[in-house]
């Protein structure tokens, strides 16, 4: 009885386990992001503003030059707002720099900082940055007085959590800030204050690796070609070992609908097409359509669709179930013989066509950041051929994972096939798996509505 219920916990704890969350990834903030600082300084009779952004390697690629052409710091002052007493005062660029470092993939981090002034009179400030409002990223406000001007309250603080974009704390990567207003009643000073310096003009490090570094060897000669397959490829398994991708989804599935081994390979391969041809169109988006639609609006869209997709599979396999229990119940009755009757012919009422195409495309339909960076990479360095190879072999890599995972569900659900365990909660398992299928679509569609809506 002890070694039923183990192997019962087993195959319906397994999906779960598989779902569970992993570790951060080794970039602070993502390659979407754009990050903002503005340190607010109350000096004598004069407000300035340092602003200072972060463009990951992404933005960059897409609105670098614009960030780099002249009179972008006058134009940027526009997307700033001070107001003293109620009234809006304009901000008068005094400095400004830019610096570059590169980022994952050989593509280029932007750094630009400005420093803003504006004349200080009356008793109450009010301040905000609307600038990339829709762009993902850390966002920072701080507030100091000096030269003779006193601050009475503030909404923010007079330090900068991240020293000013370059160095975010591991605490807050999950949950970046997100300050794009400040408010301060104060006593303006007598005479004027200097300005603030820029301070170290210098992009902050990246730490990409891995899967992004490939697209940077000079040499692409045949086994350089092939070892970088191969090392991609291995990537993309790794990367479906983190959370998501479907793992739980296709492991769930595959015991729910008594799926067979040539079932977990189609299921393979349509993860990978999914995921390489998620890849190709947010590059297409990317490239041809980021002034209309930023490319990380688009994830918590395609998260809901997977979701929605896992919920609709998992009805279809727990209904196909349920009526197969009635029938097989039904057929009891009439027959005892009937009831040992093998579970090999179960399969062909729950795997459809358009079942195992849902899954797969649910699996894979959230294209990986880095192979989108690989893609861009390869646009910016002219190695468009050898880096959509790359990104069908990390799909590959991520298919193939997948697929062991749908082998290891199938091949386990034989064994204990086998051994002839009829209790009760043995016999429930498929439906138990496809229930658990529907609670994780619920889930993945609960946590991208509040991001979508």
């Amino acid at each position: 009885m002890r070694r039923r219920l183990a192997v019962a916990a087993i195959l319906v704890l397994a999906p779960a386990a598989l779902a569970l969350p992993g570790g951060a990834g080794a970039h602070p903030l993502g390659n979407f992001t754009v990050n903002h600082y503005a340190g607010i300084e109350l000096a004598g009779n004069r407000a300035y503003v340092h602003l200072v952004l972060d463009l990951a390697e992404i933005p960059t690629f897409q609105t670098g030059d614009r960030v780099r052409a002249p009179g972008y710091a006058a134009a940027f002052a526009r997307e700033l707002e001070l107001r003293l007493d109620g009234a809006r005062v304009a901000l008068r660029p005094v400095s400004h720099g830019i610096s570059t470092r590169k980022g994952a993939a050989g593509l280029p981090t932007l750094r630009f900082e400005a420093v803003y002034a504006a004349p200080l009179a009356g008793s109450r400030l009010e301040f905000s940055d609307r600038s990339y409002a829709s762009r993902i990223g850390w966002r920072e406000i701080t507030l100091v007085a000096r030269d003779g001007a006193r601050i009475a309250n503030a909404s923010v603080p007079a330090v900068s959590r991240s020293d000013e974009l370059r160095a975010y704390p591991r605490e807050l990567l999950r949950s970046p800030l997100d300050v794009r207003t400040a408010t301060s009643g104060f006593v303006p000073g007598d005479a004027p204050g200097t300005p603030p310096p820029l301070g170290r003009v210098s992009a902050p490090p990246h730490s990409g690796g891995g899967f992004e570094t490939l697209i940077e060897d000079g040499d692409l000669s045949p086994g350089v070609v092939l070892v970088s397959l191969l090392v991609a490829a291995f990537w993309g398994a790794a990367h479906a070992l983190t959370p998501g991708h479907g793992k739980a989804l296709v492991a769930g599935y595959l015991v729910g609908a008594r799926g067979r081994p040539r079932h977990a390979f189609l299921l393979g391969g349509t993860v990978t097409v999914t995921h390489t041809a998620g890849v190709f169109g947010l590059g297409l988006v990317t490239l041809l359509l980021s002034r209309f639609v930023v490319p990380e609006q688009l994830y918590p869209w395609l998260t809901l669709v997977s979701g929605v997709l896992v919920v609709v599979v998992g009805l279809g396999v727990l209904r196909g179930r349920l009526a197969q229990r009635r029938r097989h119940a039904q057929a009891h009755g009439h027959d005892h013989h009937r009831d040992s009757h093998p579970h090999g012919h179960e399969h062909a009422h729950d795997l459809g066509p358009r079942s195992l195409v849902g899954v797969g495309v649910a699996a894979g339909l959230l294209p990986c950041p880095s192979a989108l960076v690989v893609l861009l990479s390869a646009i910016a360095l002219h190695r468009l051929a050898f880096g959509l190879i790359l990104i069908v072999a990390f799909s590959v890599g991520l298919a193939v994972t997948i697929t062991g995972i749908g082998l290891v569900a199938v091949l386990a659900r034989r064994v204990f096939a086998r051994a002839r365990f009829d209790g009760p909660l043995v016999r429930a398992l498929p439906a138990v798996s496809a229930a658990v299928i529907v609670v994780a679509g619920v889930a993945i569609t609960a946590r991208a509505l509040p991001r979508v809506f």
